[in-house]
């Protein structure tokens, strides 16, 4: 059963036209990758399908659950069961991690947590991914090394069990014990949570652990090739050439 069909959408940011007629298309419990030559829309993709509003969705749809939610403002696609990763992780002094990341899930569930109980998820998550319980009472992001802000990502989406998991290049920049962790906190949400995930990446060092079930390639705004989990090996051996030919 399909969680999200993206419908023929076509993108623009500052009056440039990034997406063209794409088409995605996720089920429940699946593994996509996006990959893709620098400048194809990748970061656009997940940006676009989290509802930026910096990124206009000129025609076609965006369906979730169902639900048409091309026109949705973010944070109502993060209540529906939506999470993007970023890139870059804001920076937010004075909000303690823990702070922010209970105060998400209450918004999202609408209901005041159990603070112990909160406390007692939130330290096996941090275990799995070997930060410090210092990090909980640390300013979100505020002094956090890149692989750090890495890791904080990854705790929410532990935390937060999205249907749909959104990763924006999670692992560029991280050295190999960081991507180790990262992709352990994944692999728990696959296996454990049967959510799904698209996984935006330019290096496949993040997918050596994980089953991937589709693998697309992205070029000039366009998806040109979908493959299963061996078309990551094929990339590795050949590069992108092939496929922008």
């Amino acid at each position: 059963m399909s969680l999200l069909q993206v419908k023929n959408i076509n993108v623009r940011i500052e009056e440039k036209d990034i997406l063209k007629d794409l088409n995605l298309e996720i089920g429940k419990g699946e593994t996509h990758v996006l990959m893709g030559p620098n400048g194809a829309g990748k970061s656009t993709l997940g940006y676009a399908l989290m509802g930026n509003p910096k990124y206009e969705v000129t025609s076609g749809s965006i369906i979730f659950n169902g639900k048409d939610i091309t026109a949705e403002s973010a944070d109502q696609r993060a209540k529906d069961g939506m999470f993007l990763s970023f890139q870059e992780p804001l920076e937010v002094p004075g909000l303690s991690l823990e702070s922010f990341i209970r105060s998400a899930l209450q918004q999202q569930t609408g209901e005041k947590l159990r603070f112990w109980d909160f406390k007692k998820q939130l330290q096996q998550a941090m275990d799995v991914l070997q930060l410090a319980p210092s990090y909980a009472g640390r300013s979100l992001n505020v002094g956090f090394s890149g692989g750090e802000k890495k890791k904080a990502e990854i705790l929410q989406m532990m935390l937060y069990h999205p249907q749909l998991t959104i990763l924006d290049e999670t692992d560029s920049g991280l050295d190999v014990d960081a991507v180790r962790l990262v992709s352990e906190g994944v692999r728990r949400y696959q296996e454990t949570q049967e959510g799904s995930l698209l996984i935006i990446t330019h290096s496949t060092r993040i997918l050596e652990s994980l089953h991937v079930d589709y693998t697309h390639i992205l070029v000039d705004g366009h998806i040109v090739t979908t493959g299963d989990g061996s078309l990551v090996d094929r990339i590795n051996r050949e590069g992108y050439e092939a496929f922008i030919k």
